[in-house]
């Protein structure tokens, strides 16, 4: 059985977009020979669509579109698991996180996700319902369970000893479909990328396929979505828990493998490269989904502010990355020139604006007010609260997208100023301690 995985970026709530994306996915899916093409979770509408999943709408829209890739799946030889979004008709206004099989014009088989993540960024149990059973697919003469991402994170031991270091569910829909006789796991997914997530992933996955003797077929979604950036990363395992295919990592990609047949890939991961990866991918899709074409971002001759350039240089190409230096009356002649040197060096633009006039205007007119009080960080506040002013309103003005530099060190211990360096649409790095 040759398998394909399509790794795509959806962009939420864009039905019509993401639609599409998978008919193209799956035309390039069919042409490469795939019997079956795997999608990501809720593929339909992106994830994670949070509150918009109150609009009926935007269901009844991702339904309309299940329908027109049923239609489309007349004209293919091979088979397709689409991850979107039902109504729990039983228990409204609930919902279902789905995969459903489609070949031929039809769903030949369905599972609704069973676990619901409640802890850190995720909240789908204010959603979804839960899966009421767990059935076997039976295709080309393969055993098949589907699960939807968190459930196979849940995954058990006969010795009910976990792969993840807290139980977090009693419920174990792997252990579920094994004992019905599925040889093959396929995990639809929409995992975010956190530092060391990918080899957990791995590690956890491996070690299920070798304990139940099963194949694992892992699709995850990639892409940027505001706080969150998904990596991808999709991967199949064979039986003896060795992974033999392996997707590109933060970016789309069809992986195409015949089942269990490959030599064991020699997996290497470099964090800091797949960190610099993840936010690059971070401020392109911000971009992008966002509507911007341009970014600036105010230059000090610093560290953060150089990162920062430099990512976004990586992310939308250097023609599109504007800096702008403000010097004053605190600022070194070394923070100019290290900040034209960086322009240089990454081949962006580069403006200058004093601001030393503006911060002196400020003190006369604050002077009555403070007669009497010593100079302290208000003064220093003040430069920059007059940056942050001046970026928002180049920012305003040319349409660019300002990026703030501050990193997660800073932001932790309060080394930041309210409505001057904190001013911006995206913090690039306050994630990046």
């Amino acid at each position: 059985m040759k398998i394909a995985i399509a790794q795509i970026n959806p962009v939420i709530a864009d039905i019509e977009g993401n639609k599409n994306k998978i008919i193209s996915f799956i035309k390039d899916a069919e042409s490469k020979g795939a019997d079956i093409v795997v999608f990501p979770e809720m593929s339909t509408i992106g994830y994670p669509p949070m509150d918009l999943l109150e609009s009926s709408k935007l269901v009844d829209d991702n339904l309309r579109s299940m329908e027109s890739i049923k239609e489309f799946s007349r004209n293919v030889k091979c088979a397709m698991v689409i991850g979107f979004v039902d109504y729990d008709r039983e228990n409204p206004p609930m919902l279902y996180n789905s995969a459903a099989v489609i070949q031929n014009g039809g769903i030949i088989f369905r599972q609704d996700k069973t676990l619901l993540p409640g802890y850190d960024v995720f909240d789908e149990y204010r959603y979804f319902s839960s899966s009421r059973k767990s059935s076997i697919l039976e295709f080309m003469g393969y055993k098949i369970g589907i699960t939807i991402c968190e459930d196979i994170w849940s995954a058990l031991n006969t010795d009910n000893s976990r792969f993840m270091e807290q139980r977090r569910y009693h419920a174990d829909p792997v252990k579920l479909l094994v004992d019905k006789g599925a040889k093959v796991i396929i995990n639809i997914s929409a995992s975010p990328y956190i530092k060391g997530k990918r080899q957990v992933r791995m590690d956890m996955l491996s070690r299920l396929a070798a304990a139940d003797s099963i194949s694992v077929i892992y699709a995850n979604q990639v892409g940027g979505n505001d706080s969150l950036i998904f990596d991808g990363s999709s991967f199949c395992i064979n039986p003896k828990g060795k992974i033999y295919a392996h997707s590109k990592s933060f970016e789309e990609d069809l992986l195409v493998f015949e089942l269990d047949h490959g030599d064991e890939l020699q997996m290497e991961i470099d964090d800091i490269e797949d960190i610099r990866k993840a936010l690059a991918l971070g401020v392109k899709d911000y971009m992008h989904k966002s509507g911007f074409k341009k970014c600036i971002l105010g230059l000090s001759g610093g560290i953060d502010s150089a990162l920062t350039a430099a990512i976004a240089c990586d992310a939308v190409g250097p023609e599109n990355v504007s800096g702008i230096t403000m010097p004053s009356v605190y600022s070194s002649s070394g923070s100019v020139d290290d900040s034209y040197k960086l322009a240089e060096n990454l081949k962006i633009k580069i403006n200058t604006i004093p601001i030393k006039n503006l911060y002196n205007q400020f003190n006369t007119d604050l002077a009555e007010v403070f007669d009497g009080m010593a100079e302290d960080v208000t003064e220093e506040n003040i430069q920059a609260r007059i940056r942050g002013t001046l970026l928002m309103s180049v920012s305003n003005k040319t349409g660019a997208l300002l990026l703030t530099t501050g990193n997660k060190s800073e932001f932790a211990t309060g080394y930041c100023t309210m409505y001057g360096d904190m001013c911006g649409g995206v913090a690039v790095i306050s994630d990046l301690p």
